[in-house]
């Protein structure tokens, strides 16, 4: 089964697919569960989500495992056997590791004799924009699945391979991005002073908006600016520029937290243009909500872990990265765990990166388990 599952996996990475077109994906994992086991398939889910679902004879609890589809605009540098196929976009998050996770258990349910209850298993579009789990959970498709619980992991580099990181609470953090734009007037470079430049602007609101991190991840005034992004006129030596622009991602612990950080920027901002005589427009994008671990759902990852003897790691924080999990854990109980990649692995997002396979039969164990006690309805620990 490992052997068909790796092989599947590295199909996934040959083929990568940008968030919102991952048709061939969602084909391919649907030929590989016709081609394994007969159950119900939905299909164009939020998108070119698919949803595989096992309805039970007897009613019970509805458990799902979630897994994403889509891969990164990143080249990928790797010169193995398996390398994408298409110039500037890979699986540089682990996505396709995910994928073969959740399709191994179709291999495992198909050798289970479940009576009660539904399992789904969700592949999800367009993760990495924050937008494929707001798309799925309103699509009136997944209203009908209705599930009381729903899990999900994320490989992480980093940490011992194999290891389960368990977090409390908050698993990742919020994330929101944000795109301001200015609009002065374009002047001779000779005459700086018959245009508005804004360059000195977007200086101001770096380093006005760097003054409001607070780095520490342990305190529930985490907040976090990275600039990714500033364009401002031309190399055109004579034209002092008329516009520019600036991105950041933001992060913080909670929602509660960005709520009212936007309020500050936006008066921050206003502030600045107004006192340079610029026009602002402002864009709020890629909106991630922090991801809650439900207690119960943690409980069982917790016993899922001391089942198989894998090695635990309790985590106080939250991650620092955005999942659009979060969404999932604003409807229902959810929980996500972390999955060590190994010590030494390059980092996610990096052009050398590649999903372990070392680690696929730990991710179905620990599902497999989770789903075999909720479905068979023993006592969680509290």
């Amino acid at each position: 089964m490992l052997e068909k599952i790796i092989k599947f996996r590295k199909q996934l990475h040959k083929h990568p697919e940008l968030s919102g077109n991952e048709r061939e994906t969602a084909k391919f994992i649907e030929e590989f569960v016709r081609s394994n086991h007969d159950t119900c398939i939905i299909t164009e889910l939020g998108g070119q989500g698919l949803a595989v679902v096992y309805d039970l004879p007897e009613e019970g609890p509805s458990v799902m495992i979630r897994c994403e589809l889509d891969a990164l605009p990143i080249e990928e540098v790797n010169e193995f056997s398996h390398k994408s196929k298409k110039p500037g976009i890979s699986h540089k998050c682990g996505h396709d590791g995910h994928m073969a996770i959740v399709a191994g258990l179709i291999l495992k349910i198909r050798e289970k004799a479940f009576n009660k209850g539904k399992i789904i298993l969700l592949f999800q579009p367009a993760e990495e924009t924050g937008e494929g789990a707001y798309k799925v959970l309103n699509d009136p498709k997944f209203r009908e699945l209705a599930p009381d619980y729903v899990f999900a992991l994320h490989n992480i580099p980093g940490f011992p391979v194999n290891s389960i990181i368990s977090v409390q609470n908050i698993f990742s953090s919020t994330v929101q991005s944000l795109a301001i734009y200015l609009t002065g007037k374009q002047s001779h470079a000779s005459e700086p002073e018959n245009g508005i430049n804004p360059a000195v602007s977007i200086a101001e609101i770096v380093k006005r908006f760097n003054d409001l991190n607070q780095p520490d991840i342990d305190k529930p005034s985490f907040t976090l600016f990275t600039p990714v992004y500033i364009n401002l006129g031309s190399k055109d030596y004579g034209i002092s520029a008329g516009k520019g622009e600036i991105h950041f991602t933001i992060r913080t612990s909670t929602e509660e937290v960005m709520d009212s950080l936007k309020e500050k920027l936006i008066e921050i901002t206003g502030e600045i243009v107004e006192k340079h005589g610029l026009q602002l427009n402002i864009d709020w994008c890629d909106y991630f909500p922090a991801s809650r671990n439900d207690e119960e759902c943690n409980n069982l990852i917790l016993r899922a872990s001391k089942e198989h003897n894998y090695e635990l790691i309790q985590q106080q924080h939250p991650f620092r990265f955005g999942e659009d999990f979060g969404w999932f854990s604003k409807r229902t109980k959810a929980a996500m765990f972390g999955l060590g990649a190994g010590t030494n692995s390059p980092s996610l997002h990096h052009s050398d990166y590649d999903f372990p396979d070392e680690i696929i039969e730990t991710g179905i164990n620990m599902f497999s388990s989770i789903i075999e006690m909720i479905l068979n309805k023993e006592e969680l620990i509290r």
